[in-house]
């Protein structure tokens, strides 16, 4: 840990970077789980759905780089590398071997209501920590990806 003003102690620091962390690692292997399905999207609604998971991805990675810089400022180091995430991350494996735009809806839709739910349980223990920024952060996090979560099951509630 890296000395900072922050007036939370070293120890309740460690605890809330260590939180972060895995955060971060889960939102990384998340984004570029959701561009693997931008990249092999296949079938008649492809552009729709290769534009959806791109934009998707984008707001995956805006909310890992908030996590990334929480941790920092906290006196933290983020570690972001692949084969850190890979070995950190809880987000379960994305089927290589699928291309149908509506497989590819439920694995990223899976995914994603996975995250918001861990971010969910990150708000109170950041809350139990006493680090009402972070537990705020979380808060900001879960609803994005909720929102997120929104856009790609709206492909097929419809039941099209």
């Amino acid at each position: 840990m890296y000395d900072t003003r922050i007036d939370i102690a070293a120890a309740t620091r460690r605890n809330i970077v260590d939180l972060l962390q895995q955060s971060l690692a889960d939102a990384v292997d998340l984004f570029t789980q959701i561009k693997q399905a931008h990249w092999n999207v296949k079938g008649p609604s492809f552009i729709a759905l290769h534009e959806l998971f791109d934009d998707v991805a984008e707001i995956v990675e805006e909310h890992g780089d908030l996590l990334a810089e929480r941790i920092t400022a906290l006196g933290g180091r983020a570690d972001g590398t692949a084969r850190t995430v890979a070995a950190q991350s809880r987000v379960a494996e994305y089927p290589l071997d699928i291309a149908a735009g509506g497989l590819h809806l439920a694995a990223v839709a899976e995914r994603l209501a996975a995250f918001g739910k861990s971010a969910r349980t990150a708000i109170d223990s950041a809350t139990d920590l006493g680090d009402a920024d972070t537990a705020d952060l979380f808060t900001e996090v879960s609803r994005a990806i909720d929102k997120q979560l929104w856009f790609v099951e709206a492909h097929v509630q419809a039941g099209d």
